[in-house]
This record gives C-alpha cells, sequence and structure tokens, in this order.
C-alpha cells in the first residue's frame, strides 16, 4: 500500500507540499492534469516517514496519508 496518495486531478500545483516534506520525495510533475495546473507527486514511498505534514500543508485536502499499523506489545 502506498503511504502517501495524492489526487492528482484535483491539485493545483501549489507546492506547498514540496516545501514541507522533510525526506524531499515530493515533486511536482512535468505534465499537466485536466485542469492545466502541475499535480504533485511522490517520488519514493519507501522514503516517506508518513508524517503528514504534505496532508495537513494541502489547502485543496488532496492528500492522503496512511501510516503502517504497529503490532501491539502485550
Amino acid at each position: 500500500m502506498e503511504k502517501v496518495v495524492i489526487r492528482e486531478e484535483g491539485c493545483k500545483g501549489c507546492g506547498l507540499c514540496v516545501a514541507v516534506c522533510p525526506q524531499r520525495i515530493i515533486m511536482l510533475a512535468e505534465l499537466p492534469n485536466t485542469l492545466g495546473y502541475r499535480p504533485a507527486m511522490v517520488l519514493d514511498q519507501d522514503r516517506c516517514t508518513s508524517c503528514s505534514r504534505c496532508a495537513i500543508m494541502c489547502p485543496d485536502l488532496v492528500i492522503e496519508v496512511h501510516r503502517p499499523v504497529r503490532a501491539s506489545i502485550v
């Protein structure tokens, strides 16, 4: 499962997620979406730490961050 899911068709390419990603794994795509904007995309899902900064900063709410389930210690 992908840790970060970006609905590219709703992204306006503001770049806020790119600016706040501590791992520097988000960039704007070269090709525009159907709205004419360059949407954000994740370069390396494996390096994502699921910090959620990108989703918190997104003004259009097009980013979802999934955190891995950790085993509980009994």
